[in-house]
């Protein structure tokens, strides 16, 4: 972990082992297949830096240490824009990666108390990180604040449900063919109170800085928070792509990014 006076703006999820893209991930982490002459995680980096978030902590297990080693001892944005990197190193610390919710407990002592989350396998080449997307969260009363996409040909029921105004829906399985269900997509705003809220700690109570390596998904801590009209949420209709295939990552170095939109069921 960083020392103690890192604060980080946002956190870049990149421990996962991407099973589903071997062969490519046994000697590769997932975050650094390149996409279109630059890795999955240096989109996100170069993004964030664009909207003046500078300061960033990137959770690491699999071949983690090749995450740091990409960055080097002086980061930088693709704009030549200097950076802060810290990291995570969950792989390190416990052997394994902690799930979502327990990675980013893990890292919530060096977070801001409002912050970005982002998954380092999506590919969103258009998305923003503003520093107005941010103040209006931090002015509001919610929790979370998430970003949902149409639905994806490999998720076609959805996540999340979406209100006329603007709070994020924990629909059952039986209400989603009835009511209209998005994706997350795995962007979104957070509060460190988001962890310690009575309703997301009685899913999972998992104590600040995660000592004990707890592993925990964030969709049930999520679900909580939305049945307490906690989280909000908006759409966003730009590229997007879980690179979860080696399919999909040909495909999109197959196309130009003009070209590419998020591929969704036929009605």
């Amino acid at each position: 972990m960083p020392d103690s006076s890192f604060t980080a703006q946002a956190l870049i999820l990149a421990a996962g082992r991407g099973e589903r893209m071997r062969p490519l991930t046994d000697t590769t982490p997932k975050p650094l297949l390149q996409v279109r002459g630059r890795p999955l995680l240096q989109w996100h980096v170069d993004a964030l830096a664009d909207g003046g978030f500078t300061d960033l902590l990137v959770n690491t297990a699999w071949l983690g240490e090749q995450i740091p080693a990409h960055f080097g001892a002086t980061p930088s944005a693709i704009s030549g824009q200097p950076l802060r990197i810290a990291y995570s190193e969950e792989g390190r610390d416990f052997g394994a990666a902690l799930e979502t919710a327990g990675g980013i407990v893990r890292a919530l002592p060096h977070l801001s108390e409002v912050f970005w989350v982002v998954a380092g396998d999506v590919y969103t080449p258009g998305f923003m990180f503003s520093a107005d997307a941010l103040r209006r969260f931090a002015e509001s009363d919610k929790l979370a604040h998430l970003w949902l996409v149409p639905n994806p040909l490999h998720n076609p029921s959805g996540d999340f449900g979406l209100s006329p105004e603007g709070l994020a829906l924990n629909l059952p399985p039986s209400f989603r063919e009835a009511q209209r269900t998005y994706t997350y997509s795995t962007i979104g705003l957070y509060r460190r109170a988001f962890f310690s809220a009575p309703f997301v700690q009685s899913v999972c109570a998992i104590p600040a800085g995660n000592p004990r390596g707890v592993k925990a998904p964030l969709a049930p801590m999520l679900r909580a928070a939305m049945d307490n009209a906690a989280v909000s949420a908006e759409l966003y209709t730009g590229p997007w792509t879980d690179v979860g295939t080696p399919e999909r990552l040909r495909e999109l170095n197959a196309t130009s990014p003009e070209a590419h939109t998020i591929e969704t069921p036929s009605p």
